[in-house]
Formats: C-alpha cells, structure tokens, sequence
C-alpha cells in the first residue's frame, strides 16, 4: 500500500502513471476524467479515452460526512474481493472488475451509463417504487448469503482482524455506538447490537445494501459498494435495507403504501430460502437492528440528508417507540410505520 494517500481523481500524472501500469493506457493517450454522483466513502471517476470509457475507484481516509470519520483505504481490496465472489454467484448483479492497482488502492470498473441504469435512491426519492425490483433484491442477496454460508473459504478470505477492523471502523461503531453515545440510556442495548453482530458470523455481508448502492439495469438491480464486506450476520444487510424503505416514506408519506409493498416484496423473497439458521432467529436480529439503524440515520454519524426537520424529529420519536415496543416481527414494524404514514 502506499505511503501516503494520492488522489487519482485530482492528480492527473498519478492517474496516468495508475492507467500505464494496467496497460489501460497507450503512449500519448490523454484520460479525461469525469466525476461521478456519490462517492461519500470514495472518489469514483468515469475515465474516457478514446472511444472506450470505464469507471475508477478510490476509497478516501477521511469520508465526506459531517462529523469526522476516518478509514483505513485498505478496505477496496475487501471490496474488490466481495465484487469477485459475488460475481460467481450472482455474475448479472455486480460490476465486472477490469483491474486492481495496489499502490494507489485503487480499482476500475465497467462503467454503467446512467441512460441504461437508474440509481435506485434516486428513483425511490421520486416515488418511483416497484415491488419486482425489491422483490429481486431479496433474492440475490439471498442467494449470496446462503452460498457463503459456513464455507471454510470465505471464513478464511473474509474473517480476518482487517474486516473486523474495518466493519467496526464504517459501520458498527458510528451508525450504533454512535447512536448509542448520542442516547446514553440505550447506549446498553446499541452495544448489544454491536455484539450480536460479532457473535453471528454466518455468512458474507455486504455491510451497505443501500438504495444509492443499487443500480436498476437491463438485466435487474446491479450490487455496488462493497467497502464492508466482512464475515458477519446477515441480519445487517437485511436491515440495512429495509431501514431505507422506512425512511423513504418518512421523507414521501403519499407513497407510503409503495414503499410498504416493497418491504414486504423484498421481506418475502428474501426469507422464502433461508437455509443456514432459523428464520424466526434471523428474523429476530433483523427486527432488534430495524429501528436503531432508523435512530442512527438521524443521529449517527451519517445521518440522511432528504430528510426535513420536522421528518427528522418525526422519525427520531417514532424510532423510539419502536425500541420501545421491543417487537421481533417485521410484520409488526411494518404495520406499526406504514399505517402511520398512510393515516
């Protein structure tokens, strides 16, 4: 890894030198540099030269959120490993890798032409909401969990101290300690999450299946962003993404009842094949980290930006009551947000 961090996407003579290593550059070609939305965590470029065009990544040490917040850039390799295993499960729905440069931590990427794919959250924010697309997603990151599930290989490739590190680092302590410092009469119950979530090593997680992670193409949604990925439980990844699916109909209470189909489109896909635990267990985990990732995108460490204040408090106080509730059904939860919203 390299010494000190270079940014590619500012400085024009690393990036070349980077492009010349992969042999993605001939003598005297010129790279015109793009940049792109997104890009919390990392700067992610479209690189054109000549004809061709392809997409670079670069994770950032320090990420672009309020309050600060720090990362080891050695988690694209973690990254590009994930894309790679996911690719032999589910090869339609990840990003093909087109080369790795280690000493500027660095990958590149097929680019995807936003006239072909539509960012997920981009569209959900419209109230562009189809239950399929959900649907679908259950399925996939179904799939991925239940091939990776006790398999000695990815346990070696992906249980090491660097993902725990790493996981702790982006999401563990500053979406649920975080929350935890910020409501210190539940700091116990955030820390049981956080152990839960080590205690439940089962498969391989994404760590952020996030809508703006989520790209809607020709062939179904497509998997980007896999900065966490680790061996862990994958109730993070579940609830992960059905927190966004609450969220969004706090910010668009009139297509409430779109987003509640999608929930339970992408709830019911998902459970139909659980196969490596219980799915009343898996459920359990899923509904306990619901409403504090609800609480941490309010008061965590990344926060949601769409949101208005009053939808800010509004989801802070019903948060609260979930935890309140301590439900471990998805059906309650979904039934006790959606019929508020729909009122």
């Amino acid at each position: 890894m390299q010494a000190s961090f270079i940014n590619l996407a500012s400085d024009q003579e690393a990036l070349v030198s980077m492009l010349t290593r992969m042999n993605m550059l001939a003598a005297g070609e010129v790279p015109q540099v793009h940049q792109l939305k997104g890009g919390v965590s990392s700067d992610i470029v479209r690189i054109d030269v000549g004809p061709a065009s392809f997409c670079l990544k670069q994770a950032l040490p320090t990420l672009k959120v309020a309050k600060e917040w720090q990362a080891p850039v050695e988690r694209v390799f973690e990254e590009i490993a994930w894309l790679r295993q996911a690719a032999a499960i589910v090869p339609m729905h990840v990003p093909k890798i087109l080369g790795v440069d280690s000493e500027t931590g660095s990958f590149l990427m097929e680019y995807l032409p936003e006239q072909q794919f539509q960012n997920w959250k981009e569209a959900l924010l419209r109230g562009e909401v189809t239950t399929g697309v959900a649907s679908e997603l259950g399925r996939i990151l179904n799939q991925i969990h239940s091939q990776t599930a006790d398999n000695a290989a990815i346990i070696d490739a992906f249980d090491k101290p660097f993902n725990a590190q790493n996981i702790m680092a982006i999401r563990l302590d500053p979406y649920l300690r975080e929350t935890g410092r910020q409501h210190p009469a539940r700091a116990a119950y955030f820390e049981m999450l956080v152990q839960s979530f080590l205690a439940n090593k089962l498969c391989l997680v994404h760590g952020d299946v996030s809508p703006k992670n989520i790209l809607i193409g020709p062939n179904g949604p497509v998997i980007l962003d896999a900065e966490c990925a680790c061996y862990g439980d994958p109730a993070f990844d579940v609830a992960f993404l059905l927190n966004h699916l609450l969220l969004k109909a706090a910010f668009r209470p009139q297509s409430a009842s779109a987003y509640g189909s999608a929930f339970s489109g992408f709830v019911t896909a998902y459970f139909a094949d659980v196969c490596w635990e219980s799915k009343s267990a898996l459920e359990t985990r899923v509904a306990q980290l619901l409403p504090a990732l609800l609480l941490a995108r309010v008061d965590g460490k990344s926060p949601v930006e769409y949101l208005t204040e009053d939808q800010r408090s509004k989801t802070r106080q019903r948060a609260l009551q979930l935890l309140d509730r301590q439900t471990t059904s998805l059906t309650d939860i979904q039934s006790f947000w959606f019929d508020q919203e729909t009122k």
